[in-house]
């Protein structure tokens, strides 16, 4: 079989994903080509059409992960829970739809610093659907608590409300181990200084990857802690998209190298 991938989101340009579906299907021993969709949130319609017709299998960014999930036919537990999808998959002429994100997270903290998500305190920025699926793959992992800070109140009490030890800034446990940033690089107003309870201890993980080095992180790595940006993620979370469409089992730490 020839696969037919792909990319889809937007802006798209910038998208590693790719480069790493040629990877993966080179390591799966597999054969295919991908390339990238630039579509917006509200041509998200396209996404159904192009599915079976030219394509097998998709990944899905921003903006429309939450839109996406509505078009599926197939949810797998995580994606019908947080009703975000991040893998489109077209079998038997239905729509299947999954969301690696959080457990590729919590694979990259073990595979990239060798720390294991449990009993950890966590501050996560943003509450999109990337921290949603965050914080939700923590909590599965046991973190002990979990900390969300967005702008939007709403969107933070949403996924505040969904679990026992996941709060908001009004309780922040201190010291921070691990502080991860998954608000959108465009429009990001930059830090002047690291928030209080980071130490050099804390490991710091900014989810974008372009610049591959952000004002945020950069802060981080000033004080010493440990960090990554987003393509550790990217790679782990992938190994985890893969691995469900094709029944293989790649490596996170395998495709992240491949993208050296």
């Amino acid at each position: 079989m020839n696969w037919r991938l792909g990319v889809a989101g937007s802006p798209i340009a910038h998208s590693l994903s790719p480069a790493l579906h040629v990877a993966g299907l080179a390591l799966a021993g597999l054969v295919g080509e991908s390339r990238g969709y630039e579509i917006a949130d509200d041509e998200v319609g396209r996404l159904r059409e192009l599915m079976g017709s030219e394509l097998d299998a998709l990944s899905i960014t921003m903006p429309l992960k939450a839109v996406a999930a509505s078009l599926c036919d197939e949810l797998d537990p995580i994606a019908r829970d947080l009703q975000v999808v991040n893998s489109l998959l077209w079998r038997d002429d239905r729509l299947w739809g999954a969301c690696t994100d959080g457990p590729g997270f919590v694979d990259s903290l073990r595979g990239e610093f060798d720390l294991d998500a449990q009993n950890l305190h966590v501050v996560v920025l943003g509450a999109g659907g990337a921290a949603r699926a965050i914080v939700d793959a923590l909590v599965r992992a046991r973190a002990h608590s979990v900390v969300v800070l967005g702008r939007t109140s709403a969107r933070v009490a949403d996924i505040t409300r969904r679990y026992d030890n996941v709060f908001d800034a009004t309780t922040l446990y201190r010291p921070i181990d691990v502080i991860v940033n998954t608000t959108p690089a465009p429009g990001r107003v930059d830090a002047a200084a690291v928030m209080q309870g980071v130490t050099r201890d804390t490991v710091a993980v900014d989810i974008t990857y372009d610049p591959s080095r952000s004002p945020w992180l950069a802060l981080h790595a000033a004080l010493g802690c440990r960090y990554a940006n987003g393509r550790a993620m990217l790679a782990y979370q992938a190994a985890r998209q893969m691995n469900w469409w094709w029944g293989s089992d790649l490596d996170g730490a395998a495709l992240l190298e491949a993208l050296a």
